[in-house]
């Protein structure tokens, strides 16, 4: 038997063309805390993320100023201050909002042992005119605040 050894690839994994939101959308939020502001999960400054100012159901909403080809989405939510099962809701509109077209629905529980979650989405969207995320922070006691820590697009 005649064996090699294959080489590593040269060639390198580049960081996706993350969108400037700061220039490209404006953002809707239902309610925000002033010491959390959505600027920093957009990256847009520095800080811990957006966190709601009241408990329950909350919607963070980009529209852009153009209507945009989508790649991809990463959201990361963390929570250290205990256990709740919580939902979220990805979607997309090509009208400015009039309609709308779901991603994904995802439910996952956070606990001592998992306090944080990536969620990463290949899309291949279209004439984005606007983008939203709807969050349950806690299924069971809806006494939780909705929080994001970041909130990507390329």
């Amino acid at each position: 038997m005649r064996k090699r050894l294959i080489p590593p690839e040269t060639r390198s994994v580049g960081q996706p063309d993350w969108l400037g939101l700061e220039t490209a959308a404006e953002a809707e939020v239902t309610s925000e805390d002033p010491a959390f502001p959505l600027e920093s999960a957009l990256g847009i400054a520095p800080g811990p993320g957006w966190r709601a100012s009241v408990a329950g159901m909350q919607t963070v909403r980009l529209l852009f100023d153009h209507p945009m080809r989508v790649r991809r989405i990463h959201l990361e939510f963390r929570e250290e201050d205990g256990e709740r099962s919580q939902e979220f809701l990805l979607r997309w509109s090509a009208d400015g909002g009039q309609t709308w077209r779901e991603i994904v629905r995802q439910q996952y529980n956070f606990s001592s042992a998992a306090t944080r979650e990536l969620e990463d989405y290949a899309v291949d969207l279209n004439h984005v005119t606007a983008l939203e995320i709807q969050i349950i922070p806690d299924l069971a006691r809806h006494e939780a605040h909705a929080s994001l820590h970041r909130l990507q697009v390329a």
